[in-house]
């Protein structure tokens, strides 16, 4: 129960700044946005419908045709996210007012907001309805994956609603869609990126030597051949924080300057050290 009312918490805080987002910062601006809150958008300039009102309708009809797509508690929380978002974009109408001229700051705060509060949603598991509906629904009769449907969806709501707000307003909503995005990537994949490393060298035995020694981090090891030479080689792979990165690189270094280092950033890592 505990658990329960922590997300309840966080899908409230959510919803509260996504629709300041919306009211404050899109609509006042001529901005609109991708997904089924997109359409809102799109039928409030055309006709003049509360968003909020159209939101809950819209992403109701969506509830019912895939209810049996979605597992109980995943139902319980999108129909709470619904709910709470469209009630709170009702209640924030006609709060909005342009932040400025510059037309280059609508759409970096709408997508802020936009992204930090669908970020807190999908940080406690829960989805915003719409677009991951149609998604599943997508995903079940046609076998595509869930990022094929929700960027099919975005791609149809902006490219119809260019018709509606002319072209500049349809790139300056690309710059907020964007921002969204990465918003949402930082706030559910985390702040610290991690790297993975795979190193290569003659001395492999003394870098982990090194490794182990000046890290708190495991290092897998895997034999390998090398491709021209047919010498054995051991590959070492390790993930590490960012900040981590410089040190570990140096240590390297240090032990064979002419090791084969190769980089990669991963979204996310959990176990083993890490949380």
């Amino acid at each position: 129960m505990e658990n329960v009312f922590k997300k309840m918490i966080l899908i409230t805080i959510g919803s509260f700044i996504f629709a300041i987002g919306i009211n404050y910062f899109a609509i006042p601006n001529g901005l609109a946005e991708g997904g089924m809150i997109g359409i809102t958008i799109i039928l409030y300039y055309l006709f003049g419908w509360s968003p909020g009102i159209i939101n809950f309708i819209l992403n109701a009809i969506l509830v019912a045709i895939g209810f049996k797509l979605l597992q109980r508690s995943e139902m319980v929380y999108t129909i709470s996210v619904i709910i709470l978002s469209s009630f709170f974009i009702w209640l924030t109408e006609g709060w909005g007012a342009p932040l400025s001229t510059d037309s280059l700051l609508a759409p970096l705060y709408a997508g802020l907001l936009i992204g930090i509060g669908l970020g807190v949603i999908f940080r406690t598991g829960s989805t915003s309805g719409g677009t991951t509906i149609i998604a599943l629904i997508l995903k079940k009769k046609f076998g595509w994956s869930m990022s094929q449907g929700v960027l099919l969806m975005d791609v149809l709501v902006i490219a119809g609603g260019s018709f509606v707000i002319g072209l500049e307003k349809t790139l300056l909503t690309l710059i907020s869609v964007y921002v969204t995005s990465k918003v949402i990537d930082y706030l559910v994949d985390g702040l610290n990126v991690r790297k993975a490393v795979t190193i290569i060298s003659e001395d492999a035995d003394e870098v982990l030597a090194s490794i182990n020694k000046y890290f708190k981090r495991g290092v897998t090891v895997f034999p390998a051949e090398g491709g021209y030479t047919k010498l054995d080689k051991k590959v070492l792979y390790a993930v590490v924080d960012r900040q981590e990165m410089v040190r570990l690189q140096r240590l390297v270094e240090k032990v064979d300057e002419n090791a084969f280092v190769a980089i990669h950033d991963i979204k996310s890592a959990f176990g083993g050290g890490f949380r």
